[in-house]
């Protein structure tokens, strides 16, 4: 039965080096999360700078014809030629697109710390945060946000490892020895 106890050794040297192992991965899991918030807000601002910069092309034929753009999308919208009248449906749709990416852009950047992850499942777009995903590149940021993040992973890993692995392999390991030395 010496084998048993060199197995045991040989585990609780695993474990050591499998718990500091996990406790790192879950720090630096958990300091993604506001890491790809930070590049989703990027590539929302690109997209809101894109719409503004299309509905300002809009805006500048209207004044070019003495209209506000209310005016130029009503106009368009009413016209018999359904060219134009689908025209002016994109321009309202445009709009709509301009405030709801403007309104998410800046509920998340002025959100707090503790907040932003609400928020940002709030006001998530999932066309972006796929966009983002595609080209997501994982960072450790140094904020204080990306440390409590950071420090959040390595407890849930650490709580999660130590519930569902070491307490039960301990147990087992336990009832193991002990039948081990029941005489045969």
């Amino acid at each position: 039965m010496h084998w048993r106890r060199s197995l045991v050794a040989l585990w609780a040297g695993l474990e050591k080096v499998l718990d500091r192992v996990l406790c790192a991965a879950g720090a630096m899991l958990g300091a993604q999360l506001p890491e790809f918030m930070q590049q989703y807000l990027q590539r929302l601002g690109g997209h809101l700078d894109e719409a503004r910069r299309q509905l300002a092309a809009f805006a500048a034929v209207a004044r070019q014809n003495s209209l506000t753009l209310e005016h130029y999308i009503a106009r368009l919208s009413g016209n018999v030629d359904p060219v134009a009248a689908k025209t002016g449906g994109v321009i309202r749709v445009l709009v709509a697109r301009v405030d709801q990416l403007a309104g998410a852009e800046t509920a998340l950047r002025h959100a707090s710390g503790w907040t932003r992850p609400w928020i940002f499942l709030h006001q998530l777009d999932r066309e972006i945060a796929g966009g983002t995903w595609a080209v997501f590149r994982p960072a450790m940021p140094v904020t204080m946000e990306g440390l409590i993040y950071a420090a959040i992973g390595l407890l849930l890993i650490f709580t999660l490892y130590y519930g569902a692995i070491k307490i039960p392999l301990r147990h087992i390991q336990s009832r193991w020895i002990d039948s081990s030395r029941t005489p045969s």
